[in-house]
């Protein structure tokens, strides 16, 4: 995506574009899908909606869009229901799951006829086509894109009505490399212009390079939600390799500091003080080989507050080609 290629700033205001979750609950028969949810998210920033299989991510952004009936609760966007926004296109672009295309229609024929039942102007296709990247096969049959263009497209769809608020799920599936570079970067430019922007995800790699915020569920409830400054407080871990740590963890124990031993021999602390560590192990003459702070890592922060019962069937163990859980089913999604 070049300079000349970024969406364009309208002059005139805009709602406030804020989202706002209050208490909200959804069950369905005996099972209790989303419960007493709360949170906001953002004008200006990109917020990762994170939660493992069955957490309630998808019914949550449902009753978001007014597909399903809350049982309590209220979810509003610009602070009305979706149902009650006046130009709902214009105020929210939204993708929740995969989009399907006419595979005989090219891709500006899908957009036109979306512009069409939508009241705007056809000429719309072409600048959104030209914003994702997809501006020179816009004219080629949807059945020859690849997963990437699907993607992309079903992005362009969203962007039709140049919404304040864009609300994606899984947005990256499918992009390359490249075009999972050139998503960061949009995403970047569209909070840049002040819109909001929540992206549900299990590329947790992913949020954690380009979200502001995230907000963590886990079996309908809310676990933790904050900018990723505020998340990553008080998680900081210093790594300790040699050939006998047994010396500097009890010294480290007694000066306060728990720790843990990895199964391939790395003593894990809890602090950011490496020159502590380090000057506890001169002391008491361990030998070093490695000393050095771990960055913060969300899906470590993310496990370690949804592990459970989750965990055995549902979710791929850390480390997983794609960190992704199974295809969310049934109510509870």
């Amino acid at each position: 995506m070049t300079a000349s290629q970024q969406p364009t700033t309208h002059a005139d205001a805009r709602p406030d574009g804020r989202i706002v979750v209050d208490n909200l609950t959804k069950v369905f028969g005996d099972q209790r899908a989303v419960d007493s949810l709360s949170f906001t998210v953002e004008p200006g920033s990109v917020t990762g909606f994170l939660g493992p299989n069955g957490a309630g991510k998808t019914t949550t952004l449902r009753m978001l869009l007014g597909l399903v009936r809350p049982t309590s609760g209220t979810a509003t966007i610009n602070g009305v229901t979706y149902g009650s926004l006046p130009r709902p296109l214009q105020a929210v672009g939204a993708a929740l799951e995969a989009a399907s295309f006419h595979p005989a229609h090219t891709g500006l024929q899908h957009l036109r006829i979306y512009c069409a039942a939508a009241g705007l102007p056809a000429s719309r296709a072409d600048e959104v086509l030209d914003l994702v990247g997809l501006g020179q096969v816009g004219k080629k049959k949807t059945k020859g894109y690849s997963m990437g263009m699907r993607q992309r497209l079903g992005l362009a769809g969203t962007l039709l009505g140049d919404p304040q608020v864009l609300i994606l799920d899984e947005p990256a599936n499918g992009l390359d490399p490249e075009g999972i570079r050139w998503l960061r970067g949009f995403f970047r430019h569209l909070a840049g212009e002040g819109r909001t922007v929540l992206v549900s995800s299990h590329q947790l790699a992913e949020v954690q390079e380009v979200a502001d915020r995230a907000v963590i569920l886990n079996r309908g409830k809310l676990v933790r939600a904050g900018t990723i400054g505020e998340l990553s407080a008080g998680t900081a871990v210093t790594v300790v390799r040699g050939p006998a740590l047994g010396p500097l963890q009890q010294a480290l124990a007694g000066a306060g500091f728990g720790g843990s031993t990895e199964a391939d021999g790395a003593l894990r602390v809890r602090t950011d003080q490496l020159a502590l560590v380090g000057h506890l192990a001169f002391t008491h003459n361990v030998e070093l080989h490695e000393l050095r702070l771990e960055e913060f890592d969300l899906e470590r922060l993310f496990f370690s507050l949804t592990e459970g019962e989750h965990r055995g069937a549902e979710l791929e163990p850390p480390g997983a080609s794609q960190h992704r859980y199974a295809p969310e089913r049934g109510g509870a999604r």
